[in-house]
């Protein structure tokens, strides 16, 4: 019965809007705000689906562009595009198992010794959607799906932020926030690359180097996205035109002059990327608030699980290093693999490498200043990269191809369900 229901209930955006419908009753708001919530949550995900599918067509032609300029199969790291295609075919599951593993989360946190209570919406949404597929590749039907990927979830939530709460007390200097973002693995492990040069940190503080004024813009993140997509366009069109391919870039670009249309695409993909997060963060904002009202009332001794740039005032210089460091350690992995030969060519982007990298320099900073920013995000950024690689295939064949699940969390517990769940087909 359950599953016939699922089946037959394919408009997402009007089932993330029913979710935000009982959670906004839960709370006792009022009339004017329930309509309201529920309204807000609806078009958001609407404004969630149309940059995703802007952001789809502008990799499809870098894709196209890459692919035939290089001779190779290059894929994105970019999680939005990949939760993007994964909604438009599977997003019932996806949307269901964000609602159990909502609940799983308070649950955990109030029943086990694991108290975070995850609080970045739009990485609830990615993580399930990873989970979902791993699911659905499986053979697991909707039902099967949404439980157990719903209480996978709400584990990793819950338990997943105490792998970083050593360094999050180091940073912070208290222990009243968690890291609430799905690379608590990875910024753990920049951590501990960071201890290894803990020796020579007075004299190597993040906040004492001096960078060029020019590094301040990347701070903006819309700004980063744009030139790092323009670069990337020129370096695909430039690779057809040095093959003796401009015809195929002209064909491309259409009534754009060739050489302007890598500008034009760069500067599209920030700004449709600007609607998808925009659009994410007003549909998951109502539906976080009723869970946070909810842990606030029944699991006092619960700790906020907060996202990344909470923690980049503790040590900005830090940030922008830990995103040099991630991204010359994805374009490192890239790099392996073309010399490697491998049939799929993962490319880092700036985004990931922005927030993960980022992160990952002001807990590699912690202990071991700039050397341990750099040295850590460098490694996180080789896994970035490197890891997608392993579940990409398994997605690429629910028609998820073209863009990855960059973040070490969602691959490292990706994996090991992949691996349980193969060893009882």
């Amino acid at each position: 019965m359950i599953e016939a229901l699922l089946a037959q209930s394919r408009n997402t955006a009007l089932i993330v809007g029913i979710i935000s419908f009982v959670g906004l009753v839960l709370q006792k708001k009022t009339t004017e705000q329930v309509i309201s919530g529920t309204a807000k949550t609806i078009i958001g995900f609407m404004i969630f689906n149309i940059g995703s599918a802007s952001i789809g067509s502008i990799v499809n032609n870098f894709t196209k562009l890459f692919n035939n300029g290089f001779g190779i199969d290059g894929v994105t790291t970019q999680v939005e595009v990949a939760t993007g295609m994964a909604l438009n075919t599977y997003g019932t599951e996806v949307a269901m198992v964000v609602l159990v593993g909502f609940v799983a989360n308070l649950l955990f946190a109030k029943f086990t010794p694991f108290k975070a209570i995850f609080l970045t919406g739009q990485h609830f949404l990615y993580f399930a959607c990873v989970l979902a597929l791993v699911f659905i590749a499986h053979g697991f039907n909707s039902f099967w799906t949404i439980l157990f990927g719903g209480i996978v979830l709400g584990l990793c939530g819950a338990a997943l932020p105490t792998i970083a709460q050593p360094f999050m007390r180091k940073i912070t200097g208290d222990d009243s926030i968690a890291m609430g973002h799905f690379n608590t693995i990875g910024y753990a492990l920049a951590g501990c690359i960071g201890k290894l040069f803990a020796k020579s940190k007075e004299n190597d503080e993040a906040k004492e180097i001096k960078l060029p004024k020019f590094f301040s813009l990347f701070r903006d993140f819309v700004f980063s996205i744009a030139l790092f997509m323009v670069v990337l366009f020129y370096i695909a069109v430039f690779a057809n035109v040095f093959t003796g391919q401009l015809e195929f870039v002209t064909k491309m670009s259409g009534n754009d002059v060739w050489f302007i249309y890598p500008l034009l695409q760069g500067l599209q993909f920030a700004a449709a990327m600007s609607v998808l997060i925009y659009g994410v963060r007003q549909f998951i904002a109502e539906i976080t608030a009723a869970f946070v009202a909810i842990s606030e009332k029944y699991i006092p001794d619960s700790k906020p699980a907060v996202d990344c740039p909470a923690i980049f005032p503790y040590a900005p210089t830090a940030v922008v290093i830990g995103f040099v460091g991630s991204f010359l350690g994805g374009l490192f992995a890239m790099f392996l693999m073309v010399l490697f030969k491998s049939p799929v060519i993962m490319i880092p982007a700036a985004g990931i490498c922005f927030f993960s990298g980022g992160t990952s320099g002001v807990f590699g900073n912690a202990y071991g200043g700039w050397k341990g920013a750099l040295a850590g995000s460098f490694v996180v950024g080789i896994a970035l990269v490197a890891l997608p690689l392993v579940l990409y295939p398994m997605f690429s064949t629910l028609g998820i191809s073209g863009a990855s699940f960059p973040n070490v969390d969602y691959n490292v517990v990706g994996v090991i369900i992949d691996w349980i769940l193969g060893l009882f087909r």
